[in-house]
């Protein structure tokens, strides 16, 4: 057991090392309690045309049907929070895809993190997931006590707030387990009232099908008609259930360089993105998350934004 616990410390001091804000750990099983409500909220739709969630149900659920013989999930968070925001006459975009794409930076972390622990530790086998696979990130974060789920259904954290990513490394070795904090949103209903497509259908539950980030991002057809003027002039997903969130104003910003933005993003204004161009697009955006959206999607955006 004492072995375990040195372990655990160890890991955990080498994430603090490579930059992540906190490091939790849990075991490596069913997600019991998660199992009926994801079952529940594809049954209601509430993925809308996020087909890819409806698949590998179990391995979602189960991270030894994922990575065999896996035993823990480390969890991990890096804070992307700024120092520097956009201009206000400026169609939106969300604070995580300011800088580069987060993928790319936390897998290289993620990386060096397994290497270490194989240095240290010894033959340990392990994979790295940044929400790329059917891992549920938010329930393993909670599970490891860095956090509850909050109403807005983001991860938050007292002091600290919810703006950072979520990463997991599942390995086939045994740690001391962490347990899960309590829920601190008491009646704060903060993130419902200010949603502004009525997402947040209930608390604790959003219909993923009217966030304003899926329209932006996930949405490959046109914008629907009957959100004109719903968006809140944003063009790249959407942070207005976590501005409002009372925890965020613990937000204390990042020190990762890599996620510093593009001085054109903080700059632009809405004239200035209403006249971008593909090459501008490319320049711009070259090593960041928006690409997702593409040139086409973006513009789509924004044109559904103009008054």
């Amino acid at each position: 057991m004492e072995l375990r616990s040195k372990y655990s410390e160890i890991i955990k001091a080498e994430a603090k090392r490579l930059g992540f804000m906190s490091c939790g750990i849990s075991k490596a099983e069913f997600l019991e309690t998660e199992a009926p409500r994801l079952e529940k909220w594809l049954k209601q739709n509430m993925h809308g045309e996020m087909s890819y969630m409806e698949n590998h149900f179990d391995k979602r659920l189960d991270p030894t049907k994922l990575v065999s013989g896996s035993k823990s999930v480390i969890s991990l968070l890096l804070n992307y929070y700024p120092s520097e925001f956009q201009n206000k006459d400026s169609y939106k975009i969300s604070k995580y895809a300011y800088g580069t794409d987060y993928h790319f930076v936390i897998k290289e972390k993620l990386k060096q993190l397994l290497q270490f622990i194989q240095q240290e530790i010894g033959e340990v086998e392990g994979r790295a997931f940044v929400d790329s696979a059917p891992v549920l990130d938010k329930a393993w974060a909670a599970k490891s006590g860095l956090g509850w789920i909050g109403k807005n259904s983001n991860l938050l954290t007292k002091q600290v707030g919810s703006f950072y990513f979520i990463a997991e490394l599942i390995v086939d070795l045994e740690l001391e387990y962490d347990t899960p904090v309590t829920d601190h949103c008491g009646s704060c209903t903060a993130c419902i009232d200010a949603c502004p497509t009525q997402a947040i259908v209930e608390p604790y539950k959003v219909d993923g099908s009217k966030c304003i980030s899926y329209f932006t991002i996930e949405l490959k057809n046109e914008l629907p008609n009957s959100y004109k003027d719903q968006f809140d002039d944003w063009m790249f997903g959407c942070d207005v259930c976590q501005d409002v969130c009372p925890w965020n104003k613990f937000s204390k910003s990042h020190n990762e360089p890599l996620f510093d933005p593009n001085p054109q993003i903080l700059e632009y204004d809405k004239k200035d993105w209403e006249e971008l161009t593909k090459e501008t697009f490319n320049e711009i955006f070259k090593k960041s998350a928006v690409k997702r959206t593409k040139f086409d999607g973006l513009k789509r955006n924004i044109e559904f934004l103009k008054k």
